[in-house]
């Protein structure tokens, strides 16, 4: 709609760039492109790591617990495993778990957040209410007893899991944006020429959403990753799957933090931890794309003001004197 076009180009800074730049603000963002690069590295892992693993994740017979070789670049387990071939295969687990529970409990919360937050009355209050019940749930414990029934379904049912108890939060920060946003000039004029509320909420909230949105898929990407780790860590998770947590479990009921062992603990955990950095730099480049008060172009142009304001103060003093 025009309405929602006027408004975003009235609403950029004087030392914003165009439209046409902004959109590869998101590559030429240092901090986001080393993110990009390191989170693309892992989806290219989580897709060819099962065909490019030396051996059979789950082959015992070798030589155990053998230091990174040129045999095995990663080292063996404590049953003579191959610990490359576990951290290739679990990387698709893994991914597919954090993907997967991201989809749905962003899905969830742009669909409870938003139309709550627009509707407002009842359907408000019943929306708040749900959201209410899900955020004062401990999730880690409903998450467990949960897992424990399905632990023999494979990683699907744990990713369903953690995004029925993941949606919460993110509903509640995008319910409390949509009140601000729903008396807009734009929105108002959506509501003025007929506009359904179905498509207010698709065409003219929820792109102007978009940074909320964005940024609470990466968190439940990040957090469900490390709660899927964590379930088998603790033997909750599906064992007959590889991940990066069931090489973790196998590792800690091993013994191998107490044993020395660190090329059997430590690639796992790296995985995780480089994920988790690389979503939080992309989510930088995120907020510098759809925010223009962020731009770097923005942020040049306020130092350059803030200059020549101290400038201006400095030679007015000198002027005095």
């Amino acid at each position: 709609m025009a309405a929602t076009a006027t408004l975003a180009t009235a609403t950029e800074p004087g030392g914003a760039e165009p439209p046409a730049k902004r959109r590869l603000a998101l590559l030429r963002s240092g901090k986001a492109l080393t993110g990009v690069l390191i989170f693309g590295s892992f989806v290219l892992l989580a897709v060819i790591g099962p065909y490019i693993a030396p051996d059979d994740p789950s082959k015992t017979g070798g030589p155990v617990l053998q230091s990174p070789s040129a045999d095995h670049l990663l080292g063996t387990t404590q049953s003579g495993q191959d610990v490359l071939s576990q951290i290739l295969v679990g990387a698709r687990t893994s991914m597919l778990v954090g993907f997967v529970a991201a989809t749905f409990a962003t899905a969830l919360a742009v669909l409870i957040g938003v139309t709550a937050g627009y509707l407002g009355g009842w359907a408000d209050e019943a929306l708040s209410m749900l959201t209410n019940i899900f955020l004062v749930i401990p999730a880690l414990p409903l998450t467990i007893v949960l897992t424990g029934y399905l632990k023999d379904g494979g990683w699907f049912p744990i990713a369903v899991v953690i995004s029925v108890t993941g949606w919460a939060f993110g509903a509640r920060l995008l319910r409390a944006q949509t009140l601000s946003l729903r008396n807009r000039d734009y929105i108002k004029a959506a509501r003025a020429v007929g506009e359904r509320p179905w498509r207010i909420i698709t065409v003219e909230l929820v792109p102007n959403l978009g940074a909320i949105i964005i940024s609470g898929f990466l968190f439940t990407f990040i957090f469900a990753i490390l709660t899927e780790a964590s379930l088998s860590f603790l033997g909750l998770g599906s064992l007959t799957t590889w991940s990066w947590g069931t090489t973790l479990y196998w590792a800690q009921n091993s013994s191998a933090f107490t044993t020395g062992s660190w090329w059997w603990y430590v690639p796992p955990g790296l995985c995780i931890a480089l994920v988790g950095a690389s979503l939080s730099l992309i989510n930088f480049g995120a907020d510098e794309l759809l925010n223009p008060r962020l731009s770097p172009a923005a942020r040049r142009a306020k130092r350059k003001e803030r200059r020549a304001a101290a400038a201006a103060a400095a030679a007015g003093k000198d002027g005095v004197r």
